[in-house]
């Protein structure tokens, strides 16, 4: 057999291996409210390619060979056990598991890690919490396909209506052509399930999930008890009201908690998932969730901090162009937002250096930062140059760092990538806040620069809900459990 038949083989039964894992995934996800990982990433509704991928990703960040052949068992180790809800990363488990010498058998090592989530001490299924989102535009669309996507396992967060603008006359056509922009994105592509419409009732139902789309052109018109709404959290994507003063005219009857999905002023709260989340009040009602760019800077800037101290910061951001600007050069309330968004780079603000006391108080150096929009559609890159407390060199910052987005509680938040032609397009679907390009990586002493892609659409989308899983109370444990 040649060396080709060889590999062609090994690909083949890797395949099958996956293939076996797919369904123990979902029966695990639906039945037990199990979301299983593999460093951080979701297995949960993957392709057999899929799988095979993110095995090769671990293996090449990690820097050892990590294959479906050794998850296996522990995937399977799980299926025996009685697990409460919870998410389980098969990848740590495996090569906790390598390293381990007490000669544990993966079932026995398996029970062991995960211990919290089986026995008298599991967290037991809730009942869905309701979710409202006040505006359709591009990150409500984006939030609502990760709402219905979890919903599938009954996992606490259920998407009940959707508010427009339109209180008034509207085209008769208007909810085909929301559910059409949910059905089909020209970044994201397409909706992963099926999406129907009911004009009788204005509902959109997506996979199973019934959810209203309520006409208004002002909160204050809504009463949510009367489409049997109940202490839901309203998620705000218009950015309209970001003071506490004008968020709280959401909180009608049927509303308990508002989400800002812009940064926030006075005294609302910017929270970054992985961060400061586990600050938030039980009796906060108004929160935000700050801005992309605060997203993307904030989780790097403490983990450099928390190893090095950061005693002063810049940040440059290169930011895809937004729906704010232009597509043609006409009249904007901005000085350069007018200007072509598709034929210019347009030097624009950014508060996200100054966010960042707000998420992260205990950071005393002082950031400045600025922005520039380009014509691309999606994914940013945060360009963050610091002045460190103590010297060191490329290679520590980088193994510290790929440390960080493997095992540290920050890993949902931080990704790192090895990949020598990385661009872009490569980062689109991204779930992480940020993501370190290693080869861009510089540092001189007590000089660093670290580029971070983010996926300024999607990445952010998915701190939103994890926020909102937080404050629901329906965040549920990572096990193995890291170290804080």
């Amino acid at each position: 057999m040649t060396l080709n038949d060889d590999s062609f083989t090994d690909w083949k039964n890797r395949e099958e291996i996956a293939e076996s894992m797919i369904p123990m995934i979902g029966k695990l996800h639906r039945e037990r409210d199990v979301t299983v990982l593999l460093h951080s990433r979701s297995l949960v509704n993957k392709s057999v390619v899929s799988i095979l991928k993110t095995h090769r990703f671990a293996r090449q960040i990690a820097g050892e060979e990590l294959s479906v052949t050794e998850t296996l068992p522990f995937l399977e180790a799980l299926t025996t056990l009685d697990l409460g809800p919870a998410q389980i990363d098969i990848g740590i488990l495996a090569e906790s598991h390598r390293a381990d010498d007490r000669g544990l058998s993966v079932l026995d090592f398996t029970a062991e890690a995960v211990a919290g989530a089986t026995g008298a001490g599991k967290i037991d299924r809730r009942e869905p919490r309701d979710v409202v989102l006040y505006g359709f535009g591009r990150i409500g669309r984006l939030v609502a396909r990760l709402l219905i996507e979890k919903s599938g396992s009954g996992n606490g967060l259920r998407l009940r209506a959707i508010v427009v603008r339109g209180g008034g006359a509207r085209a008769a056509d208007d909810l085909v052509k929301r559910a059409s922009l949910l059905r089909r994105d020209s970044v994201h592509g397409q909706f992963q399930g099926t999406i129907t419409v009911d004009e009788a009732s204005n509902r959109i139902i997506a996979n199973g999930n019934e959810i209203t789309v309520v006409y208004a052109d002002d909160p204050s018109e809504i009463d949510y008890t009367a489409y049997g709404i109940d202490n839901a959290i309203l998620i705000d994507n218009t950015g309209k009201w970001r003071d506490r003063e004008g968020l709280s005219q959401h909180l009608r009857p049927g509303i308990d908690k508002v989400v800002l999905t812009a940064p926030g002023k006075g005294d609302v709260p910017n929270i970054v998932h992985g961060v400061n989340h586990d600050t938030i009040k039980p009796d906060e009602q108004i929160l935000s969730c700050a801005s992309c760019t605060t997203n993307a800077i904030v989780p790097p800037l403490k983990a450099m901090n928390d190893e090095y101290g950061v005693l002063r910061g810049h940040v440059e951001t290169v930011h895809s162009f937004t729906n704010d600007q232009n597509l043609l050069d006409n009249y904007h309330k901005a000085d350069r937002r007018g200007r072509s968004a598709p034929l210019n780079m347009v030097i624009t603000e950014t508060g996200a250096a100054s966010a960042v006391a707000k998420a992260l108080p205990e950071l005393k150096a002082p950031i400045t930062g600025s922005s520039i929009r380009v014509p691309v559609p999606d994914v940013s890159i945060a360009i963050l140059s610091l002045r460190l407390g103590r010297e060191s060199d490329r290679e520590e910052v980088l193994e510290y760092l790929r440390g960080i987005s493997l095992t540290s509680p920050l890993r949902r938040q931080i990704d790192f990538t090895t990949a020598p032609d990385a661009v872009s397009m490569d980062f689109i679907g991204s779930r992480h806040a940020s993501i370190i390009d290693a080869g861009a990586t510089k540092v001189d002493g007590d000089n660093a620069i670290l580029y971070l892609w983010y996926d300024n659409e999607f990445g952010y989308s998915c701190q939103v809900v994890r926020v909102v899983q937080h404050v629901s109370g329906v965040e549920y444990p990572t096990y193995p459990a890291t170290s804080a």
